[in-house]
């Protein structure tokens, strides 16, 4: 295809949606804020600024670490919004709705359009070309994206603008749950005299996604993090704060926070399995 593609971001996520559309055939350009990273992929043009990836592309997807880092992706003399002229930008991050409501009017001002398109999925499904893209925005602007995203995996188009960025805040609020949840049954399965492996396949039979996490698990391994607990806390974060906004009743989604934000604070770069320390470790689990 002759559709131009920029990646701005090469972290796990980033990196691995760089990896896929070189696989797919398209050879993308490239930024990050530390440009070894960008270079160590041997993939694509490497280039030193937002801007230049911009000024090179049609469509420009951002991956980053969150709110804070998107607003200087964007914002500056060097930032994205200096070279977006008649652009589609696709933000793939998990950023919550905020941040892109500040940013729309400014992408809409260049004659450029934004869509929230974050991925569902650790780095090997889209790898695989298997995640879930959940996409918010115009559905005329959705399908006009769609050759290049639908190679990372299944495109949904899930309502207006920012819809995307909320129902990504519910599934890492989900995982987040069921992780938490997998990792006390597991001990507790263990202190009633079970095999650690047959208790782990069985809470894989009932949530298959768990299976990428049997090193952690089983073995004690959590890196190198698919997901790493520091973003996790991160994400709930911002669950908490639109959740909250909406006045919500999430007690399960605030108390799973509590406890993630526990075990990242001893192990917050390692992968989210490691939420299974917080109860392997013997710390009161009636918290």
């Amino acid at each position: 295809m002759n559709t131009r593609v920029a990646v701005l971001g090469t972290g796990r996520m980033g990196s691995a949606i760089v990896r896929r559309l070189a696989e797919t055939g398209i050879e993308p350009v490239v930024w990050n804020r530390t440009r070894s990273r960008a270079e160590n992929l041997h993939l694509g043009t490497v280039v030193a600024t937002p801007a230049d990836a911009v000024a090179e592309a049609d469509v420009v997807i951002t991956s980053l670490t969150g709110p804070d880092a998107l607003r200087a992706t964007f914002y500056g003399p060097s930032g994205a919004l200096a070279a977006a002229h008649e652009k589609t930008f696709v933000e793939m991050s998990t950023v919550g709705p905020n941040v892109l409501l500040e940013l729309a009017p400014l992408v809409a001002g260049t004659g450029s359009n934004l869509v929230d398109a974050p991925l569902v999925g650790a780095p090997p499904v889209v790898l695989r070309g298997t995640a879930l893209i959940l996409a918010g925005g115009e559905l005329s602007e959705v399908e006009r994206i769609r050759p290049v995203l639908q190679r990372l995996g299944e495109l949904r188009h899930v309502g207006p603008f920012g819809s995307g960025a909320r129902l990504k805040l519910v599934a890492n609020s989900m995982l987040a749950v069921l992780v938490l949840s997998a990792a006390e049954l597991e001990v507790a399965g263990r202190a009633a005299g079970l095999d650690p492996t047959a208790t782990f396949e069985v809470l894989t039979r009932l949530v298959p996604s768990l299976e990428v996490r049997r090193a952690g698990f089983l073995e004690d391994r959590d890196e190198p993090p698919l997901f790493a607990l520091r973003d996790l806390l991160k994400d709930l974060d911002l669950a908490l704060s639109l959740f909250h906004s909406v006045n919500a009743n999430v007690p399960i989604t605030t108390l799973t926070r509590e406890w993630v934000g526990e075990a990242a604070a001893e192990h917050g770069d390692l992968d989210i399995s490691a939420v299974i320390r917080r109860y392997a470790e013997g710390e009161p689990q009636g918290a």
